[in-house]
């Protein structure tokens, strides 16, 4: 019942914004869009070494909080089973250039991806940037047909709320986990 309401409001909400992604769709821009998705994948592990190589106690909050993220948007996916909307009859004329068969809402990658911005705070230029790479990433994420603006919006606002409590707990977890990587792994001196 849920995943219906959410799927006939996503339905109705966002045809304007696919009408307007479709005005500015072309295919040059379907592969930098393509690409820019599946960039993370090498973002945030330079983001991470970025984070050890600062000597920056958050980077044991950060994968917290970015396996933290993922869990729970995915928990929040299986119970809302929001189709995604290139596989929703009703707007098979949106730009559908990779589709997928997993659910939408809400989005993994704005959840992952915006709630990682914050951990950038002490570092204002790479915060800068990593913003403005997160919001083209997202904006890639509805123009390719995979979510509806309210997915990137819920995840999101998932992400703020996860950050607060990994924030709120950091130093016990920062301290706990540093303990247990200083066991296992010797710390490299550079």
């Amino acid at each position: 019942m849920l995943a219906e309401f959410i799927s006939a409001y996503n339905i109705g909400i966002n045809v304007l914004e696919f009408k307007l992604v479709k005005l500015v769709a072309s295919a040059p821009l379907n592969v930098v869009m393509t690409l820019l998705a599946s960039s993370f994948i090498v973002v945030i592990p330079l983001m991470v070494i970025f984070l050890y190589f600062k000597k920056d106690m958050n980077v044991y909050s950060f994968i917290v909080a970015g396996i933290l993220f993922f869990i729970v948007s995915d928990i929040i996916k299986m119970l809302t089973a929001e189709p995604r909307p290139c596989n929703v009859t009703e707007l098979s004329w949106i730009n559908n250039v990779a589709c997928e068969s997993t659910f939408s809402f809400p989005s993994n990658h704005a959840s992952v991806l915006t709630g990682l911005t914050f951990f950038m705070g002490k570092y204002r230029y790479v915060q800068i940037a990593y913003a403005l790479w997160v919001g083209v990433v997202l904006f890639g994420r509805v123009y390719l047909g995979l979510h509806y603006f309210t997915d990137i919006i819920a995840g999101m606002a998932l992400s703020m709320a996860i950050f607060y409590v990994v924030y709120r707990n950091r130093q016990g977890i920062n301290r706990g986990l540093n303990l247990t990587v200083k066991k296992i792994v010797p710390r490299l001196s550079l």
